[in-house]
């Protein structure tokens, strides 16, 4: 905040377009999922640099991430930023959601008295809000025009100085390597949360197989089971997101058991023991059952980030994929069970 601007109706807080060390903290916490639904601003009506009645409007998410890439794509420049209340969610799962709809949007703009403020009736509102915002009642409403802008807040710039007209590349949506790496850790840390019960729970389990005393069985037999699993939740998900556009199949569970069957091989191939034994056999096919149907199950997690996916795509697809990740899952956990007994 730097102070407030005299409006018609109140003082109106002023922001900075510069990101400071703390919103960038903030944002790598976020990343990395660490109070992610707390990272919000509070709703309303906000001023950057000394805007007056004429001064374009700009709408986003309460969302900080959303909220400090719109100012900091904004950098010398006068402009108004309505911020509707999404509940924390960025923009295009909002909209997906409802929250940043046209109900809240009309909501907002009454509720700012925004009417009293701007002496013209336009919005520029990130075109990835589409979904949930229908333009002819925001219209109708509240006298306002919806005019969407680029997908990326950092093509604002152009798209002003090009009287509010965006390009084709404007309006694509990519979805790069660097792009899906980046969603990588909230999915991550997602994971690891119960994964930290389960690891040790595997590991402390393989202390009760063979005969080689507790402590011996748990670097055998834990020790293993710890690595598998984890290269079940590394293959899907950090490299089924990463190799997504490379890997056969439409269905990310399908990329992921793909995904899980090359980890489950390279497991097997660095297993350090044999299969001379019945349980030496049920051991290692065990994780053959477990590491793809771990990796096909994050995989499909995935489907909430991408640009590939529809909501009826996912229904669809968790319809028979659970059931089948269920099973796969469960045929693995009772060959590992009886492979720790028989060792």
């Amino acid at each position: 905040m730097k102070g407030s601007v005299e409006t018609k109706l109140e003082k109106v807080p002023v922001i900075s377009s510069q990101l400071d060390w703390i919103d960038r903290w903030g944002t790598f916490k976020a990343r990395w999922g660490v109070k992610r639904m707390d990272y919000t601003v509070d709703p309303g009506l906000y001023a950057l640099g000394k805007p007056d009645e004429k001064t374009v409007v700009f709408v986003t998410a309460n969302y900080k991430m959303s909220f400090d890439r719109l100012r900091e794509s904004l950098t010398g420049r006068d402009a108004w930023i309505l911020v509707l209340d999404t509940n924390g969610i960025n923009v295009w799962c909002a909209a997906g959601k409802g929250t940043f709809g046209t109900e809240e949007l009309v909501r907002r703009i009454a509720a700012s008295g925004l009417a009293q403020i701007v002496s013209h009736r336009e919005l520029i509102l990130p075109q990835l809000s589409g979904p949930g915002v229908a333009a002819h009642l925001v219209k109708k409403q509240s006298g306002f025009k919806v005019i969407y802008g680029p997908i990326l807040s950092a093509d604002l710039p152009r798209f002003l100085d090009e009287g509010r007209r965006a390009t084709p590349a404007m309006r694509k949506k990519s979805f790069s390597i660097i792009e899906r790496a980046v969603l990588v850790p909230v999915e991550l840390v997602g994971t690891l949360k119960w994964s930290l019960m389960v690891l040790p729970c595997l590991f402390f389990a393989g202390g009760f197989a063979g005969v080689d005393g507790f402590w011996k069985s748990t670097l055998r037999y834990g020790l293993f089971a710890v690595v598998a699993y984890s290269c079940g939740i590394f293959s899907g998900a950090v490299l089924t997101p990463i190799l997504l556009p490379w890997l056969p199949g439409r269905a990310f569970s399908f990329k992921g058991l793909i995904m899980g069957i090359i980890s489950a091989i390279l497991v097997s191939v660095s297993w350090p023991g044999n299969f001379e034994t019945w349980a030496a056999r049920a051991e290692i096919f065990a994780w053959f059952f477990l590491i793809p149907s771990i990796s096909a199950f994050l995989a499909m997690n995935f489907t909430g980030a991408s640009t590939y996916t529809s909501l009826s795509g996912v229904r669809k697809e968790m319809e028979w994929a659970v059931p089948l990740e269920i099973v796969g899952g469960g045929i693995g956990v009772l060959l590992w069970v009886l492979s720790l007994i028989a060792a």
